[in-house]
């Protein structure tokens, strides 16, 4: 089902060969930050999702300085974070509203 380019970039994710990491960054007052870093572009770094501190709320970014006004995920609640978890890609597809 999924195509042949999310096939490969699974593969080398599960390889351990991949091309870009992720980092959190906390320095923010109100959110953690996760950045995907592309390693192929010398450091290139794009916004990933954004996690409210105080409540744990997932939300998909709008910028990468402001999150989206509807949060996706609940990491303080139990099904929610399983849901997150299993849905969670290396594209940030699992942020979208269904």
């Amino acid at each position: 089902m999924d195509s042949p380019y999310a096939q490969e970039r699974l593969a080398k994710l599960n390889e351990g060969k991949c091309d870009f990491s992720f980092e959190v960054d906390s320095s923010g007052r109100k959110y953690h930050k996760i950045w995907e870093v592309d390693n192929r572009t010398y450091g290139g770094r794009s916004c990933h999702a954004f996690i409210n501190k105080k409540t744990g709320e997932v939300f998909k970014p709008a910028s990468y300085k402001a999150p989206a006004k509807i949060a996706r995920y609940n990491l303080n609640i139990i099904s929610s974070r399983e849901e997150c978890f299993s849905r969670a890609d290396w594209a940030g597809a699992y942020l979208y509203l269904r």
